[in-house]
């Protein structure tokens, strides 16, 4: 009795810090309004899941994988902004609210330093190592120079949707756990199962991120600055994270 005491104290303190408390705002929908955001929401899904699924068959750095990520991009964009008004957001602040920007940066660069920790533990498993070397694929392949710019469209595209449109069209007090499901059936189609575990932690933490400023800004710098840093340091460290095993794993082979 007392450790569940304890915990809902613990969750009562950190309610009340200006990270984790939600912003004022007054942005309601009729119950038509409503209803049109999800027979939307519903529609764009039924349109970019196979999208998605053909974007994903392509070469990675190839031609024809940038044009399928574009059109993919445009696909969830057009489904958010046809299902209604989309709202930027604020941020809790000593000065009163503004628009959330430092905050998203470094929730995004922590979450790429647990990421590469991550990775880097995971690369030593050679089970799992196929799918981490498929994940940074693309960097290796691909422009950085084009890809950079193209995942972080496509990012913010992907939380325009999810955390715009289908959000708003979701059920309080759902919509966290809604969006991050959602967001992870749709990574199914990929066939691996690190960027499905990847895509619902980065979902429950954008998902918090527009619960907590209201509205797709937050989102989608936590969002692109996560891919960045997936993007440009995950691939140079695991490298060097599966040598060191491989040169270890030697070295006691040797003895």
């Amino acid at each position: 009795m007392r450790h569940s005491s304890r915990l809902t104290e613990i969750a009562g303190r950190l309610k009340q810090l200006p990270w984790l408390r939600p912003v004022d705002r007054d942005h309601w929908q009729t119950p038509a309004e409503f209803r049109r955001r999800q027979l939307v929401s519903l529609g764009t899904l039924v349109v970019g899941a196979p999208v998605l699924r053909t974007a994903l068959r392509q070469p990675p750095g190839s031609r024809s994988f940038q044009l399928w990520t574009v059109a993919l991009a445009g696909v969830w964009t057009a489904g958010a902004l046809a299902s209604g008004p989309l709202h930027v957001g604020h941020s809790n602040s000593s000065r009163g609210p503004v628009r959330p920007i430092v905050r998203p940066l470094a929730i995004g660069s922590a979450a790429v330093a647990v990421f590469t920790l991550g990775g880097m533990a995971v690369v030593q498993i050679p089970l799992l190592r196929k799918e981490i070397e498929s994940v940074v694929q693309h960097a290796r392949v691909g422009d950085l120079r084009i890809v950079v710019p193209l995942t972080i469209a496509t990012g913010a595209a992907e939380e325009l949707f999810f955390r715009g449109a289908l959000y708003a069209a979701t059920p309080q007090p759902h919509q966290v756990a809604v969006t991050t499901v959602v967001y992870g059936t749709t990574t199914l189609a990929t066939g691996n199962p690190m960027l499905v575990f990847a895509s619902v932690l980065l979902g429950g933490l954008t998902g918090v991120s527009r619960r907590v400023t209201g509205g797709v800004l937050s989102p989608i710098i936590v969002h692109g600055t996560w891919s960045t840093g997936m993007l440009v340091i995950l691939p140079k460290l695991t490298e060097r994270a599966a040598a060191w095993g491989e040169l270890l794993l030697s070295r006691r082979s040797g003895r």
